[in-house]
């Protein structure tokens, strides 16, 4: 099969320490690449922004931190994942969580099915 770029976007973040919002999840039997991921803050105060990655190899619960608490400037955005890239195997989660309620929009760009 070939290979297929899709875009994840998650808007209104959930910021609920630990349930986040789950931006993107790695299909059964498909490995795939996020090429890119940002977060823009939507309101006018900073917010802190985190993002995770669940490692299915380990366990279904074996979040580890790609950043945690990064400042976000009002209005502003961050380059979480630019330039470098991040594999995800099969079932590999992408959850992102803001310090705020309705604060945080994010988008990422994927590159799918690169078995």
């Amino acid at each position: 099969m070939a290979n297929e770029f899709t875009n994840a976007i998650v808007q209104n973040v959930n910021h609920v320490a630990g349930t986040g919002s789950v931006l993107y999840t790695a299909a059964a039997g498909k490995t795939c690449i996020m090429l890119e991921l940002d977060v823009a803050n939507t309101s006018s105060a900073v917010i802190e922004a985190s993002v995770e990655i669940l490692d299915r190899a380990v366990s279904a619960s074996a979040w580890r931190y790609l950043v945690k608490n990064a400042p976000v400037p009002a209005g502003g955005s961050l380059m979480v994942i630019a330039g470098q890239k991040i594999v995800l195997k099969p079932l590999d989660s992408v959850r992102v969580t803001s310090s705020a309620a309705s604060t945080m929009d994010v988008v990422a760009a994927i590159l799918e099915d690169v078995n």
